[in-house]
């Protein structure tokens, strides 16, 4: 139950009103002048408890108990089978011959004032690997070199510095045990998007693991026939995410917002170049003490020793 904001009685206090006038035998004006209500609000809730017990004493619904203006429940549920079919509530209004305002009411009741409140949801498929390295996730995120604190850190977007440059932080995260392996580089092109994969390759070898595929979005880095030459050479097979579906590389894509709250954007960097200083220990915290809630708030590494530990 929710009382009114200005109520100055509640149930409990309604119950002590009663109990001093029945069973006390206190005047219901000296009763009324202690709890400040007036004579008329002791007899009321003292009529209602003698009605209906304790009960009596909540609150009861403002609602009319008749309104015979009332939309028919008839034409209620012709709205909505109009709104299923796509009509809108103008349309709706000429068919069943009610105001189009009236029928904008009753589809922001039943959650339908939008068309695309009717559509249905995809389902969301979760996969994760059974083993390290079996596959990596790869993608990019550009960062805005810094010449001086930005809007993340003042909050004003009219204060911009034009001409500053951009740097690339290149993001490497294993399926199964989300190990991540980070390089911030000067651009996304094939020469370094080949040279942090070799990166990668050897961070996860030096670890134990070998990585058997690779999956990244379209970018032109990532379709270079040099990039493609050296996948095939590592034995690595590379797949492709689907064009605009970012949801596709979503382990890789949640990493980089962990990034960004975190370490990118986490404090106020006077200059790029310790922020990337500020990038290393970070990610060791990540990997070996930051507890991870798709693997049961165990750190990422701790998967990788259990691997390694069992025999295959």
């Amino acid at each position: 139950m929710n009382l009114h904001g200005n109520s100055k009685t509640s149930p409990y206090i309604r119950e002590q009103m009663v109990r001093r006038v029945l069973e006390r035998a206190e005047p219901a004006k000296e009763t009324a002048e202690i709890f400040g209500v007036s004579v008329r609000t002791v007899y009321k809730w003292v009529r209602r408890y003698r009605e209906f017990g304790v009960e009596g004493l909540q609150d009861r619904t403002s609602r009319p108990l008749r309104c015979p203006r009332q939309t028919p429940t008839a034409k209620v549920k012709r709205i909505e089978k109009l709104r299923r079919h796509g009509l809108t509530a103008w349309e709706i209004s000429q068919r069943v011959s009610i105001p189009p305002s009236t029928v904008a009411r009753w589809l922001r009741r039943r959650g339908m004032s939008r068309l695309r409140y009717l559509e249905e949801k995809p389902v969301v498929r979760r996969y994760e690997r059974d083993r390290p390295g079996e596959l990596l996730h790869m993608d990019t995120k550009k960062l805005a070199k810094i010449v001086k604190p930005g809007h993340r850190i003042h909050g004003d977007r009219s204060r911009t510095v034009d001409g500053a440059g951009w740097e690339h932080a290149h993001v490497a995260i294993d399926d199964h045990s989300r190990v991540a392996f980070v390089e911030v580089l000067y651009n996304e092109g094939q020469y370094t998007c080949t040279q942090f994969l070799l990166n990668a390759v050897e961070f996860f070898r030096q670890r134990g693991v070998t990585i058997e595929r690779l999956m990244t979005d379209n970018g032109s880095g990532y379709r270079s026939k040099r990039f493609n030459r050296t996948c095939r050479q590592l034995g690595i097979r590379h797949i492709y995410t689907k064009p605009y579906t970012p949801k596709t590389n979503g382990k890789a894509e949640r990493f980089i917002r962990t990034l960004k709250e975190r370490w990118a954007y986490a404090r106020c960097y006077r200059t790029s170049a310790r922020r990337t200083r500020a990038l290393r220990p970070w990610l060791n915290h990540y990997n070996h003490h930051r507890p991870h809630a798709g693997i049961g708030m165990n750190p990422p590494i701790s998967r990788i020793r259990t691997s390694c530990e069992q025999p295959r």
